[in-house]
């Protein structure tokens, strides 16, 4: 855990990733500045939330591909219980559905994981300091026109209906005479395209469109 450099004030920071090299990486960059103390970490949603509690931290820089409770509802759960928690989303993914899920769960940023170590430390310091930060390289995915439903094909309209009705991957397999990897492939493009990951938020999405009854 990094110490508290003397001088000025430091954003207080939690650091929320699985991956352990992930978090090695951060902390021995941030480990270089006055202004960041990185006061502890977590590899999943649970540990994250109890850290939250334990050290008050002014800012958390969260993976959005967390096991479990992914990182979009972690930033829901840090805002209902910990509302002046700022949050950082630090993210492989640059579609325009994880972006618009991530600030409408509370995040006040969203930066990409292969951003210059430089981006990210300029997302903490503007996040920390109230504002909001959208990664450069997100620009092109952000200025074109909404995801929608048009954008699916067939088939992961079929897809998702048969999800959002509670079938598995094994039954939407048999139902579509298709192989289960190819039902998984079609679930993380729906991902990647809508920003949805659980099986609910896909039947919220299908009920809103009509394409289900609640």
């Amino acid at each position: 855990m990094t110490q508290a450099k003397e001088g000025g004030a430091s954003i207080r920071l939690l650091l929320v990733d699985d991956h352990q090299l992930v978090r090695d990486g951060l902390k021995a960059r941030l480990g270089d500045l006055d202004d960041i103390v990185v006061l502890g970490e977590a590899a999943n949603a649970e540990d994250a939330l109890a850290a939250a509690e334990r050290l008050q931290p002014d800012l958390a820089l969260v993976d959005v591909g967390l096991p479990g409770m992914n990182g979009i509802e972690l930033t829901s759960a840090f805002a209902a219980s910990f509302p002046a928690l700022r949050v950082l989303i630090l993210s492989m993914y640059d579609s325009r559905g994880y972006v618009q899920s991530a600030m409408r769960a509370g995040a006040r940023g969203y930066v990409l994981k292969d951003a210059p170590s430089a981006e990210i430390i300029a997302a903490i310091r503007a996040v920390a300091a109230g504002g909001v930060y959208l990664s450069s390289a997100l620009t092109a995915a952000l200025s074109g026109p909404p995801v929608e439903s048009s954008l699916l094909t067939e088939r992961e309209k079929e897809v998702l209906i048969l999800i959002a009705q509670g079938a598995s991957n094994k039954r939407v397999a048999q139902k579509l005479d298709v192989s289960v990897r190819t039902v998984e492939t079609h679930r993380l493009n729906l991902r990647r395209k809508l920003g949805i990951e659980t099986a609910a938020g896909l039947a919220n999405y299908a009920i809103k469109r009509g394409w289900i009854e609640e």
